[in-house]
């Protein structure tokens, strides 16, 4: 049975999310994003008090042990604040933490997940390149061996957290003969230390959007990583790439959804408070259908959401639900934000209301972690049947505790 209601642990996670973020995030968002500063250890620190950074890892590797709906809602509350602070979740428990509890090695999870899941080491994800995006099968990125090490050579860009981060999970090449015919199955995961010998990373000063949020490139230069730093096994990279998407879009999809209900709260605000031709600006038919038109984009999100993590928690295949949520989700938030921004007039086009921060934030979401034009191409060739989803090695283990949902 499906049963979407939210548990006591759920509505205690989202308290306190609102809590923290009322005290330690809305007071110095503003000042912080309009200096493109990220504030490490408010954010972080805070983040890993709440337990939020290995919200969804099982105890024994020093995670919460909630399930993947709590990650869902973590998602949907923290960019309900800000995107930037929704990114972390993204890229440190979506993309990396979740690929190591279902791909690594014991070892590996007790010398990576674990500090990661507490909090005291911060983790990123290395697909996106100068010349290839959703175009992952044209990375440049190589792995050579030599002895039992590996010599990667490469550079990631559009790396969020590229800055911070102490591990990375690395896609690279291991196949020449592969890379030359494009075929994925030479493709290898790597888990980076910034450490490595030959790794440096830098800031991109020029985004427009996200400015309190860390977002940079990295670098490796003749970069040694040891043998048992495989992630996997040799040659199954692309597939972990893709499985480390799943569960990265999955939080772009509830993250999106509360970005959409901030829109939403902030339009209601302003259109009880302003007032045009003697009434408040909700009496007027247009800003009432704008706001008609966020509300029912956040239930449809939420639902859409909500369906892929409880499948999450089943242990059940979700690539296409997955994606379908990351998909309508950030296209809604796009919406919802040029809408906010539209029934604030003037205003909207000024810093003093949270819209345009809103507005700026969300274009992102529509690019990064599969396109709006990949996503609808995925969902169209699923109905078609060009495309199935072929089981994997490794699948995200189902959640197994009392956590309702």
């Amino acid at each position: 049975m499906i049963d979407f209601t939210l548990s006591d642990e759920h509505h205690l996670l989202e308290q306190s999310i609102r809590e923290w973020g009322a005290r330690e995030v809305l007071p110095y968002i503003h000042d912080n994003d309009r200096a493109h500063r990220f504030d490490r250890e408010r954010i972080l620190g805070g983040m890993a008090t709440l337990g939020l950074l290995g919200i969804s890892i099982p105890q024994e590797y020093g995670g919460a042990g909630m399930d993947y709906i709590a990650l869902g809602v973590a998602s949907e509350e923290l960019e309900y604040l800000d995107t930037s602070l929704r990114v972390i979740m993204s890229v440190h428990a979506g993309l990396n933490c979740l690929s190591l509890l279902s791909w690594g090695t014991e070892a590996q999870k007790q010398r990576y997940l674990v500090p990661q899941a507490q909090g005291t080491k911060i983790s990123g994800y290395g697909l996106t390149e100068p010349g290839a995006g959703s175009d992952a099968r044209h990375i440049q990125t190589t792995a050579t061996k030599r002895g039992d090490r590996y010599i990667l050579n490469g550079e990631k860009t559009w790396i969020s957290l590229a800055n911070v981060a102490d591990h990375f999970l690395v896609i690279a090449w291991t196949d020449a003969e592969k890379k030359k015919q494009g075929d994925p199955s030479g493709m290898t995961a790597f888990i980076v230390e910034r450490t490595f010998k030959g790794f440096s990373s830098g800031a991109m000063k020029e985004k427009w959007g996200i400015l309190a949020g860390d977002t940079g490139f990295f670098k490796m230069d003749d970069v040694e990583v040891p043998e048992e730093n495989i992630l996997g096994t040799l040659g199954e990279g692309f597939k972990i790439a893709m499985f480390s998407l799943d569960q990265g879009r999955y939080t772009v999809a509830a993250g999106a959804t509360g970005l959409v209900r901030a829109c939403r709260d902030a339009s209601v605000k302003y259109a009880r408070e302003r007032k045009t031709f003697g009434v408040e600006i909700g009496q007027h038919q247009l800003v009432k259908e704008m706001i008609a038109g966020m509300e029912s984009d956040y239930q449809s999100a939420r639902l859409l959401w909500l369906r892929a993590g409880w499948m999450k928690n089943q242990g059940m295949r979700n690539t296409r639900e997955t994606g379908l949520a990351k998909w309508f989700a950030t296209v809604a938030s796009e919406k919802a934000a040029s809408d906010a921004v539209q029934i604030h007039g003037a205003n909207g086009y000024s810093d003093e209301y949270p819209v345009g921060r809103f507005f700026r934030n969300c274009k992102a979401a529509v690019i990064y972690e599969g396109t709006r034009e990949i996503h609808k191409l995925m969902q169209a060739d699923y109905l078609l049947g060009y495309r199935t989803d072929r089981p994997t090695r490794c699948v995200l283990p189902p959640h197994t505790g009392d956590v309702k949902g």
